[in-house]
């Protein structure tokens, strides 16, 4: 496979938006968490698969904290962009959130960072292209991707170390 050349990071944005019914709440009529993560998995997943050209499967999901509910009646948008890439990988960051289409106050209710490794015709991971870093946030934002992901592979090491050890 001929290697791809660099793409810019605002080639991978994408937002989904949904609007929030009943189906989607919980007893107490607010919107399930589950609701959201899958927006937020899916939203990420377009955003790796418009940077590798390729089909991408989630790898991970960095903790998620709920900072706002979302009722019913508002509009959740997803935000997602590739932030960093290794080889295969690519860490997406996605900013969630809700909208009152009749007042239109928006609220931050949430954000995370997925990982996505993309596959090749054999369905084992395959490289991706390099970020193309326009500004000084795009810098910013790949290196602090950098250091998430050192931080991932030491925690899967240190996890793999203490699976050995055990009885």
């Amino acid at each position: 496979m001929t290697e791809k050349a660099p793409k810019p990071k605002a080639a991978s944005r994408v937002t989904l938006t949904q609007l929030m019914v009943p189906h989607h709440a919980n007893a107490l009529g607010h919107v399930h968490g589950g609701v959201i993560m899958r927006m937020v998995d899916e939203t990420a997943a377009i955003a790796a698969m418009r940077h590798a050209h390729r089909p991408c499967v989630t790898v991970a999901i960095d903790s998620m904290t709920f900072r706002e509910r979302v009722e019913v009646g508002e509009l959740v948008s997803c935000t997602a962009m590739v932030n960093y890439v290794g080889r295969s990988s690519m860490e997406v960051g996605v900013k969630v959130s809700a909208e009152n289409p009749i007042t239109g106050e928006t609220t931050h209710t949430n954000s995370a960072y997925l990982v996505f490794v993309a596959l090749g015709e054999d369905d084992r991971p395959c490289t991706v292209p390099e970020l193309t870093l326009e500004s000084d946030d795009d810098r910013r934002r790949f290196e602090e991707g950098e250091e998430r992901q050192q931080y991932r592979l030491a925690q899967r090491q240190k996890r793999a170390r203490s699976t050995r050890d055990e009885p």
